[in-house]
């Protein structure tokens, strides 16, 4: 699969010697915040042992090299992730779509915080507020998109494919419901805010992270219905495209 194939570089040493970092980066924060939170994460029963290990090293990219502003960003899409994970067990437990107990595993941290470890790389390398703004839709998108999910399976009583319009029980793949996509897209909104309020992204531009986010949201379904029912993707390269639409999207508008 897509992102089980991109995963093998996460382990890789030699990844990092990829990304030029800034010359006065404080290499020793970054390491050290990283690791408390991916230490974090996994106490918190938030993602599994290779879900810490990949969460750090992806965190750690995104902090060395787009800052301590990024990173803030990237903590509160874990708050809400796993809030949102947790809300209404019960009834996702009922439906057999709760997400196993022991966390995220490293592809699933891979499919939503990948693509922005990439660009905040990127900016690293080249310096440009745009490659912020797909940094910030990408985290954005995936917020929205796993609370999009996790809603609409605690409080939607139906749901619809984006393919064809039929109706399906909520938590099938690709299935979107009205309380899933208002929670999804207020959660695109506040990450968008919590970017600008970072620094990430200027108060003019948030907006378009915004946006991307919400669109990516809705791609995400759309791949979900149109390729992930069928089998011809895993959920986890569905999550991962639906980031990266979402920050070429951003890019886009941000240079448009």
């Amino acid at each position: 699969m897509l992102t089980e194939k991109i995963l093998l570089n996460v382990h890789n040493p030699f990844l990092f010697a990829l990304i030029e970092l800034p010359p006065h980066s404080a290499l020793l924060p970054a390491l050290a915040v990283t690791s408390l939170f991916a230490l974090a994460g996994f106490g918190l029963r938030g993602v599994t042992r290779s879900g810490a290990l990949a969460g750090f090293a992806l965190a750690f990219a995104l902090y060395a090299c787009a800052g301590p502003r990024a990173f803030a960003v990237l903590v509160v899409l874990f708050v809400i992730t796993l809030l949102a994970t947790r809300l209404g067990r019960q009834r996702k437990l009922a439906l057999g779509t709760a997400e196993r107990s022991g966390g995220r595993s490293a592809s699933q941290v891979l499919a939503n915080v990948g693509v922005a470890s990439l660009f905040a790389a990127a900016y690293g390398h080249l310096g440009k507020p745009s490659l912020l703004a797909a940094c910030a839709a990408s985290l954005a998108e995936a917020a929205a998109d796993t609370v999009s999910s996790e809603c609409g399976q605690a409080f939607g009583t139906s749901a619809r494919l984006l393919s064809n319009g039929a109706r399906v029980a909520p938590g099938t793949n690709g299935g979107v419901s009205w309380a899933g996509t208002a929670s999804g897209t207020l959660a695109a909104l506040g990450m968008s805010l919590m970017a600008g309020w970072a620094g990430l992204v200027a108060a003019s531009d948030l907006w378009l992270v915004a946006l991307a986010a919400v669109c990516g949201m809705f791609l995400d379904s759309l791949l979900g219905a149109a390729l992930e029912r069928p089998g011809r993707l895993s959920n986890n390269s569905v999550n991962f495209l639906g980031t990266l639409s979402a920050a070429v999207l951003a890019l886009w508008l941000a240079r448009a």
